[in-house]
């Protein structure tokens, strides 16, 4: 889950054109981030811990099969762990993290994006194989999606979801995480109308930083208590210092009595 050096200024519109102009602008305009905020479509928040938020789906669009709502629990509950894992699968460092992660005894979920799924289908095939789960991460993770038409978000989301199967060999993905963690209430319903639940994360590793792997450690450590949902990369630049940090953290979080599992669907 890259996300764009970018930040869009927030604008207080209510005074100009008044409360009912206002939840117009909002129906229309706002997008959610992985965190369960409500964004401008050209703002990508930084992650926080909040309480995501229920959203009554459109019925000019096709119905949910699965909640909207950005899932952030553990199917594991109050001390279960999420690990989640974006924008592979890429040829050297999915496998390290595979390895880690079985070394561990650990599961984690898979974000990936369409074109490198279609480019390492073997990969895929590789987390189906070791019991992990998929996400569907777009196609080409375009950060700037969620300011984008309709058409471009759905066809980004779905074209993402029939590549990520066919390379897994059938295997679908069971969530959709937006690029930069941004969110529109249209990308919502289209995810869950597909059976993929929006996902979001409660603990950012930033390990797009590449602040070194001691950093990552105790920057998950420190923000664990946010909630159960961690994000780390496995591709998208040099992954070295993430694949350690997980070394490290997989054992110290079995210590703390975490168990590791899976977002809730």
């Amino acid at each position: 889950m890259r996300r764009s050096g970018a930040r869009g200024n927030g604008r207080v519109l209510a005074a100009a054109i008044g409360v009912a102009g206002a939840s117009v602008l909002a129906a229309l305009c706002l997008t959610q981030s992985a965190n369960g905020e409500s964004v401008g479509a050209e703002d990508v928040a930084p992650p926080k811990p909040v309480v995501s938020q229920t959203s009554t789906p459109d019925p000019d669009l096709p119905s949910p099969l699965v909640s909207m709502d950005i899932a952030h629990a553990s199917d594991k509950g109050r001390k279960g762990i999420n690990i989640t894992i974006d924008d592979g699968p890429d040829p050297r460092w999915t496998p390290q993290m595979l390895r880690v992660l079985k070394d561990n005894g650990a599961k984690a979920t898979f974000c990936m994006v369409g074109g490198q799924a279609q480019a390492h289908p073997d990969l895929v095939k590789a987390v189906v194989a070791a019991g992990h789960r998929l996400c569907d991460h777009s196609v080409s993770h375009d950060t700037s999606m969620a300011g984008k038409p309709r058409a471009y978000q759905a066809k980004e989301i779905r074209d993402a979801q029939r590549m990520i199967t066919k390379a897994s060999g059938g295997v679908k993905p069971l969530y959709y995480r937006a690029p930069g963690g941004a969110f529109t209430l249209y990308s919502r319903q289209i995810a869950a109308a597909a059976g993929m639940r929006p996902l979001g994360w409660n603990v950012d590793s930033k390990d797009f930083e590449q602040a070194g792997a001691d950093v990552m450690t105790e920057t998950v450590k420190s923000e664990i208590s946010n909630g159960p949902t961690v994000l780390f990369h496995d591709a998208g630049g040099e992954r070295g210092q993430t694949v350690e940090a997980l070394r490290r953290l997989l054992p110290w979080m079995k210590q703390q009595g975490y168990t590791f599992g899976f977002p809730v669907r």
